[in-house]
């Protein structure tokens, strides 16, 4: 905020949207700020709108041509924004496609790693007896062995869910389809995970024998292919795990779909 005022621009702010992060509107005046009353105020008078979360449908038909939309979008599985984002005639530039000069995904892989830590603590939740879990601790107790967990992917969201997976004392196997990516692997964990080559066998084997999945597979741009099948799924071990962290790209499980938390 102040980097865009520092820099000359005049910055709106719909009022209250950085309630859920603690942040108030004083907090952005201070920063050189206008608030205004709502999101449509904020459209209709800003050359370059900035968000979190891709637009919704309410918000496609206030964009127009010669105006910027920089936020995440995940448009592989989402034809119906594809369609208004086009119709709107807006240049819209996606957080998760943006490149630096190594070929890297400078804006997507923080939340990356947030997203792949998250996804073990999600995991050890379900995993409760009293929430339809197998009744396991991540990290096992003295005579009682650890939860198997595999992580279908070894970019930054695998190799964070696998690090805490790790620290928390899991058994953990890693499913990639770069043999260099597994030898990068291999020495960073110091041989503490298991790697493999992705097949179907090899998915299928590590499946069916673990106690929590997490689909970590990302192709920039595109959907994510459904590596782990409806048959796979439906031979897993009673109260096992799933976490398709893969889901804002149309998912990594043949039966992902959205949902929220509190469903």
């Amino acid at each position: 905020m102040r980097e865009y005022v520092a820099a000359g621009h005049s910055v709106v702010v719909e009022t209250d949207a950085g309630g859920g992060i603690g942040a108030t509107d004083d907090n952005y005046r201070k920063a050189g700020a206008t608030i205004l009353d709502s999101a449509h105020e904020v459209f209709a008078s800003s050359e370059m709108i900035v968000k979190v979360k891709e637009p919704q449908p309410s918000e496609w038909t206030q964009l127009r041509e010669n105006q910027i939309l920089f936020t995440y979008l995940h448009l592989a599985p989402d034809p119906e924004q594809a369609k208004g984002l086009l119709n709107s005639e807006c240049t819209a530039i996606a957080y998760e496609t943006v490149t630096d000069a190594h070929g890297g995904l400078p804006l997507l892989a923080p939340m990356s790693e947030v997203a792949g830590r998250l996804a073990i603590e999600a995991a050890g939740s379900a995993l409760k007896r009293y929430t339809g879990g197998r009744g396991l601790l991540i990290g096992g107790v003295p005579g009682v062995q650890p939860a198997r967990i595999v992580v279908i992917g070894g970019g930054v969201v695998g190799t964070h869910a696998a690090r805490m997976a790790v620290g928390l004392g899991g058994e953990v196997s890693i499913i990639d389809r770069s043999i260099p990516r597994l030898r990068e692997l291999d020495e960073l964990f110091g041989g503490r995970v298991r790697t493999r080559f992705s097949t179907i066998d090899s998915v299928e084997d590590e499946v069916l024998a673990a106690d929590v999945v997490i689909g970590a597979v990302l192709v920039a741009g595109a959907s994510a292919p459904k590596l782990v099948s409806r048959g796979m799924l439906s031979s897993m071990r009673k109260g096992a795990v799933i976490v398709d962290v893969a889901i804002d790209q149309g998912g990594c499980f043949e039966t992902s779909h959205p949902t929220t938390h509190a469903d």
